[in-house]
């Protein structure tokens, strides 16, 4: 069983910068990519971004390519989402999810077994 909570959401400008957090319990962080995801019109989760479990590889969606970075530390068990260059299509509320590896497509939410309740992102322009 893993536990996540997020954190650091808020309100920011457009071209302001946020730091996604995301604490995982349990011992078995490092056995799980993690992703985050957002909602999105005629989606329940959009895909945004996956860091494997090693962190060696990272994916991003294209509307965040070149402005997110997510990275993960192994032993503090936390994945970060950093947000630079926020654009007001990026207000969501933020989720950050754990899967196997390489079980399905990594950009569909349903191969995620655990999630944390959100994380509220306002850009305002």
């Amino acid at each position: 069983q893993v536990q996540l909570v997020e954190s650091g959401g808020g309100l920011v400008q457009a071209g302001g910068s946020l730091r996604l957090s995301c604490a995982a319990s349990g011992r078995t962080f490092s056995s799980y990519d993690m992703g985050w995801f957002r909602p999105a019109p005629g989606k329940e989760r959009e895909f945004v971004a996956l860091i494997r479990m090693s962190g060696g590889s990272t994916y991003y969606a294209d509307s965040v390519k070149g402005r997110f970075a997510i990275s993960r530390d192994n032993a503090k068990n936390t994945v970060y989402l950093q947000m630079n260059s926020l654009k007001p299509e990026d207000t969501a509320v933020y989720y950050c999810a754990a899967r196997p590896s390489f079980v399905g497509d990594y950009r569909n939410y349903k191969t995620y077994r655990y999630w944390g309740q959100g994380t509220q992102v306002t850009v305002s322009s």
